[in-house]
């Protein structure tokens, strides 16, 4: 019974939340092996040895090995030209950037970084487990709970269920707007809920109680149920049925493509749903979430306004800056499961600086909609996220978005903590709060209701 709940929670809420379940540390060793073993296989399609593979830095600033916090030491880097084609001619209208250059940048996100989406995903049908009327905080809402029952009938040995959780106004006459969170429903192993992801800070409402006041919705995905965050669980999830329980090839999906496929599909039910206005939907997400966040709404033209809480290197942090996490962090075998296998080779044969993209081009697939980029105080969060390397990627996204008419960020220049950039769709606070999207929500509500109304 012990080995199959280490097991569950493994494969469930990934190698991050075993400690939290009390395992000890050669439990943990033993079920790392599941993840070892993957990121060899990977290795060895790549034709990759691992002594090739560069090591990643530190996150803790005390060790030798620490990653980069001075910006003195930051390297000099180019970063690609998001208007510019592979042929060396210049994007000059939107036509030329939907039909020429945005399908370029798609693909060498998918090639390189995060992988293709199969072309055999099987359907999902939806199903409303329960509808009551409920509270949270002193706000009356209407709370579904639905599963998403995706179709193993071509292998039935794995089977993946949706959980999603939505919440609209009790007394709302109309459809509303609908913010959907990468998060936790709740847990497993209590009969309580677990303490959500963005939370409001001290003193302040939750964020969903925020949301429901301003009589918006709200939605929460869970990713563990879309598929695993750890390499073990790679021939499971939605990504195991597709591949029959299978390894991956290089250029198949990770982690952060399937949870964003996962939102897809929950907006597919929000267009059936009365209660939803589905042409307004929002997306956040924290820390990985908000890598999954932004990758969603990159590919998602459905939604329709981000909030991107503290995605760091994989999210709106330029990967070629060295300072915080690295690619090498990135593509080793804690974090590799995120992206296409193919991502590893720029630790190794390649470097960041060979990739063919970077993140500003990942927050320019978004335009033209409005996107909110969130970071916190690194005197509290720390230096792992880069909240000016995310500040740069909103930065040089901007003039795909004015291409479209739109209005960037209105500076080049790192703003002092707290000060809100939001006059634009392009849009950047740094809070002085922790890792957390916690003190921003009322920021972003405010900035949103531009667009949103009400």
């Amino acid at each position: 019974m012990k080995a199959f709940k280490i097991l569950f929670i493994l494969l469930t809420f990934g190698t991050s939340a075993i400690a939290q379940f009390g395992l000890t540390p050669a439990q943990r060793d033993s079920i790392n092996k599941l993840t070892e073993a993957d990121y060899n296989n990977m290795l060895g399609q790549l034709s990759i040895n691992r002594s090739q593979v560069r090591r990643g830095p530190s996150g803790n600033p005390k060790d030798a090995n620490a990653a980069n916090s001075s910006e003195e030491k930051v390297n000099k880097y180019t970063l690609p030209d998001p208007l510019v084609l592979k042929n060396g001619k210049k994007v000059k209208s939107v036509n030329e950037w939907n039909q020429l250059r945005r399908p370029e940048i798609v693909a060498d996100f998918e090639n390189e970084i995060y992988g293709k989406l199969p072309a055999n995903i099987p359907n999902v049908k939806w199903q409303v487990i329960s509808v009551k009327d409920t509270m949270v905080g002193n706000q009356a809402i209407k709370e579904k709970l639905l599963k998403g029952i995706v179709d193993n009938s071509d292998h039935t040995a794995i089977k993946v269920e949706i959980n999603l959780l939505i919440a609209t106004p009790a007394n709302s006459k109309e459809s509303v707007p609908v913010v959907l969170e990468f998060g936790f429903i709740k847990n497993p192993f209590s009969p309580g809920p677990v303490k959500a992801i963005g939370l409001g800070s001290a003193g302040e409402p939750t964020w969903q109680e925020q949301v429901i006041t301003k009589g918006w919705g709200y939605a929460i995905i869970e990713p563990s149920s879309i598929q695993a965050d750890n390499g073990a669980g790679l021939t499971r999830g939605i990504i195991g049925l597709v591949n029959k329980g299978n390894n991956r090839k290089p250029n198949d999906w990770g982690a952060l493509r399937a949870w964003a496929w996962g939102a897809s599909r929950a907006i597919d039910y929000f267009e059936t749903d009365k209660d939803i206005d589905a042409k307004r939907v929002a997306i956040e997400g924290l820390s990985r979430y908000g890598k999954a966040a932004v990758v969603a709404m990159a590919f998602e033209p459905r939604i329709s306004l981000g909030f991107i809480g503290s995605s760091g290197a994989g999210g709106v942090k330029i990967l070629r800056r060295v300072f915080g996490e690295q690619v090498e962090n990135l593509a080793g075998s804690g974090e590799y499961h995120w992206f296409s296998g193919s991502f590893i080779k720029y630790t190794s044969l390649f470097t960041p600086d060979d990739l063919p993209v970077d993140a500003h081009q990942l927050v320019a697939l978004c335009a033209p909609r409005p996107i909110f980029i969130s970071a916190g105080s690194p005197q509290v969060e720390g230096n792992w996220i880069d909240a000016k390397g995310m500040f740069i990627g909103a930065a040089q996204a901007g003039s795909v978005y004015r291409l479209f008419g739109k209005t960037d960020l209105g500076t080049t220049e790192f703003p002092p903590l707290g000060t809100p950039l939001i006059d634009g769709e392009i849009a950047y606070r740094q809070h002085a709060g922790g890792h957390s999207t916690g003190p921003n929500w009322s920021t972003w509500i405010a900035w949103a209701s531009k667009y949103w109304g009400n």
